[in-house]
C-alpha cells in the first residue's frame, strides 16, 4: 500500500476506460465525464496548467516557490473534489482551513507594497501579469464549477476563492516589479 506522502506511480497512461464518455472518481464510482465533480476537478487541472505557464516565464524566487506550492496543493484539491464524502468515515485527502489561511497571509504579504486601487484593473501590462490574470479567471471558473459539486468541501471552495485573490495581487505586483503602469478601466472612454 502506498504511503500518504509517497508519489503516485503510473505505469500505463492510456486505459481505454474513458472511451465511452465515462470516467472513475477517486472512490472508483463510474460517472459521465460531464458530471459536475469531473467538470470541477477538470477546471482545477486547467488552472494548474495555467500556473505552469506563469512559472515557465520570469518570476521572482518568492513567487516561484509560492506558486510551486500552490500547484501541489491544487493536485490535493483535485483529489478532494474527485472523492465524494464517505459515510464510512474513512480519512480522505481534503483541503484544510490552514491552507486557506496561508493563502490569506500570502495575499497580505504581496499586497502590502501595492498602491490602493483607484479603478478596476484591466488584465495586462507585463506578460507575467497577463498570464497571472488568465490563471485568475480560470481559478474563478474552477470555483464556480466546484459550487455545483453536491458535497464539496467548503475549505476547497474557500481555497479557490482566496487563490483567485492572490493571483490578482500577484498580477498587480508583476506590473509594479517591471515598472509597467497598471492598465485601468476608464468607464465610457471609447464613447
Amino acid at each position: 500500500m502506498r504511503k500518504r506522502d509517497e508519489p503516485v506511480r503510473l505505469t500505463k497512461i492510456y486505459t481505454r476506460a474513458g472511451d465511452a464518455g465515462e470516467t472513475s472518481l477517486g472512490d472508483g464510482t463510474r460517472v459521465p465525464k460531464t458530471d459536475p465533480r469531473v467538470e470541477a476537478y477538470g477546471a482545477v487541472d486547467e488552472l494548474n496548467a495555467a500556473l505552469g505557464l506563469v512559472l515557465a516565464g520570469e518570476v521572482s524566487a518568492s513567487v516561484r516557490a509560492l506558486l510551486g506550492q500552490v500547484q501541489n496543493e491544487l493536485f490535493d484539491l483535485g483529489a478532494d473534489l474527485a472523492v465524494p464524502s464517505s459515510p464510512d468515515g474513512r480519512e480522505r485527502l481534503r483541503v484544510t482551513g490552514s491552507q486557506v489561511a496561508a493563502l490569506e497571509q500570502a495575499c497580505d504579504t504581496f499586497n502590502e507594497r501595492l498602491e490602493p486601487l483607484r479603478s478596476f484593473v484591466l488584465p495586462g501590462g507585463t506578460e507575467t501579469a497577463a498570464r497571472l490574470h488568465v490563471a485568475r479567471t480560470i481559478c474563478r471558473r474552477a470555483e464556480r464549477r466546484a459550487l455545483h459539486v453536491e458535497d464539496a468541501n467548503p475549505d476547497a471552495i474557500a481555497y479557490l476563492n482566496r487563490l483567485s485573490d492572490l493571483l490578482f495581487i500577484l498580477a498587480r505586483a508583476a506590473n509594479v516589479d517591471e515598472g509597467v503602469p497598471e492598465p485601468l478601466w476608464k468607464p465610457g472612454a471609447s464613447r
